[in-house]
């Protein structure tokens, strides 16, 4: 067989597999090219997956020492969706909030919550109460899951914001009600009828934005099927784009080890959702462990890696020290941070058998977005890739709106039925990157003529430490609470394990002196940890100002990290 070009491979498929015809359709306004004949809803793919698993009889979902077939799995998701309608009051368009660890629970509810035609919320596990009590009350979230730390954080606001809660795990005893009970007694064993149409809403899913608090994103059913199938599309290219070599062995059945926390869209759509119709058995992690995650890996056959870069470079150190390439493994992608160029042929050479990928995406766009895989990615390790085929449409443009020519930096634009409905609560923040059906990311990047994007830099002020997204506003307001505070100023400070982390300048009071441990000692309790400074400048004279009269984030940054010796 020839090896097509990427578009080409595209193309094929588009005309000779039913599955993914394309076609215009109007959301919103706003004509956009969908899949025809996919299926229209987060719930449904459960059932147009069941062929892919056997008809259910192979094992789907595995966790420590738990393990549960297709079909087992299927039914939880029924007796789930079941009691939550039953015995819990849970009804079309109802908000459920989930706060959990990384459980096979938590995949089960998603799809529970789907099925009733509820929107799913999910939360951040590493949020304080403060930052739950937010998300909450902007949800207005009336039913939540949790397990016990989450439970613990959330009991304080039970009576206030008239919350049902029910326990997962270590949270079964703490309240009136817990999964495990609500599943055993539920009085059905089927998917419950509700007529959900795809542009109702999926999920609420949090991310940090350029204001102190988090920003509701909210995904539609029609958004994550058709992110769904534009992956699951790239997997029936492949062979068209690098032909297997004659006589090579049948690829083995897909297998994904979930690393990264399900709160976040890189687990939940690209991992999780995709599973379903892709026929891909599922392996949780509870929590990052990378001699874990080398062990289950090689134990298991897995073949699909998705995490952090810091992820894949510390399962990278992990296995050269225990003289591992794990041979199964033919996908180790990267995504919610830039991995450093200088790590790809690195990660090509410890682990020969696998397509090094990277991924570009957002809560936004369910994820969907540009990526490249294999030779493409290690002749061009600095560059995010290209626009994943058929239904997304991409355009740089200048501050004032206008298309810039290819080579010229500007701000990333995209257009595709995956891209979220709005944020929630938001309509003035909405507005102002939801454009005709164009997202602008707020990410700079250049376009050359082959269609590989390259990412520059964020318009947003976001540090990512290892993956998670903090606002420079969100550690800024917490840091204003010190008395001795006039002035805070956030921003990334470069770290070889993490990315980056928090580094802060503060614009203390005449005669005030605070240490970064005590300061970190007052943040106790306000910000979740991963928010916390791990650097800290101090002095007495006012900030620098730029144009507009703000801090000069840039020019306080340089001037930081160019005296690494805090000062006061």
């Amino acid at each position: 067989m020839t090896a097509m070009t990427l578009e080409a491979a595209a193309n094929h498929v588009i005309s000779t597999n039913p599955v993914f015809e394309v076609h215009s359709v109007e959301v919103r306004g706003v004509t956009v090219k969908a899949f025809k004949n996919i299926p229209q809803t987060v719930p449904a793919l459960l059932a147009a997956g069941w062929a892919a698993h056997s008809d259910g009889t192979l094992e789907y979902l595995a966790y420590e020492n738990e393990s549960q077939t297709y079909a087992e799995f299927t039914a939880t998701v029924h007796r789930a969706a079941a009691a939550m309608r039953d015995e819990l009051g849970v009804r079309q368009g109802d908000r459920v909030a989930i706060a959990m660890r990384n459980y096979p629970e938590l995949l089960a509810l998603v799809l529970a919550i789907s099925e009733l035609g509820a929107v799913v919320v999910f939360v951040n596990a590493l949020w304080t109460t403060q930052e739950l009590e937010f998300a909450l009350r902007d949800s207005r979230a009336k039913v939540v899951f949790a397990d016990g730390p989450r439970m613990q954080r959330i009991l304080p606001l039970r009576e206030t914001l008239g919350l049902t809660l029910a326990g997962v795990r270590d949270a079964h005893d703490m309240t009136n009600h817990n999964y495990k009970t609500l599943v055993k007694n539920a009085k059905s064993d089927n998917a419950p009828e509700a007529e959900i149409a795809t542009d109702d809403d999926f999920a609420v899913m949090y991310s940090s934005g350029t204001t102190g608090n988090p920003k509701g994103v909210v995904q539609t059913h029609r958004g994550a099927v058709n992110a769904v199938f534009s992956w699951l599309m790239q997997s029936v290219m492949a062979p068209l784009a690098a032909p297997p070599e004659p006589g090579a062995p049948d690829a083995p059945r897909p297998s994904a080890l979930i690393v990264t926390p399900l709160f976040h869209v890189t687990a939940t759509h690209p991992l999780f959702l995709l599973s379903l119709p892709a026929g891909a058995k599922i392996t949780l992690m509870h929590k990052w462990d990378p001699e874990e995650a080398v062990r289950l890996i090689r134990d298991n056959n897995i073949t699909r890696f998705l995490g952090v870069p810091t992820q894949s470079a510390e399962l990278m150190e992990v296995a050269l020290r225990l003289g591992e390439t794990l041979p199964t493994m033919d996908y180790l992608g990267a995504g919610g941070a830039k991995r450093p160029a200088a790590q790809v042929a690195r990660l090509s050479k410890a682990f020969p058998n696998a397509g090094i990928a990277t991924g570009w995406g957002m809560t936004e766009t369910n994820a969907l977005g540009i990526g490249m895989i294999g030779d493409d990615y290690k002749a061009r390790p600095e560059s995010a890739g290209k626009l994943h085929p058929p239904l997304q449409e991409l355009k740089i443009l200048g501050d004032d709106g206008a298309e810039l020519p290819l080579g010229e930096l500007g701000e990333i634009t995209v257009k595709s039925p995956a891209n979220m409905r709005c944020y929630l609560n938001q309509p003035e923040a909405t507005a102002e990157v939801l454009q005709d059906g164009w997202l602008r990311t707020g990410d700079l990047g250049v376009l050359d003529a082959e269609g590989y994007v390259t990412i520059l830099d964020r318009k947003k002020n976001i540090i990512i430490r290892g993956g998670e997204n903090i606002a420079c506003l969100d550690v800024e307001g917490a840091l204003h609470g010190h008395p001795d505070v006039l002035e805070a100023v956030a921003f990334s400070v470069p770290d070889e394990r993490l990315g980056e982390v928090v580094g802060a300048a503060l614009h203390l009071r005449e005669g005030a002196a605070t240490t970064l441990e005590e300061m970190l000692e007052f943040l106790d309790g306000t910000l979740a940890k991963y928010k916390l400074p791990a650097h800290l400048w101090t002095q007495h004279q006012s900030f620098p100002r730029a144009a507009t009269d703000k801090s000069d984030r840039r020019a306080i940054r340089t001037a930081c990290l160019n005296n690494q010796e805090a000062t006061v």
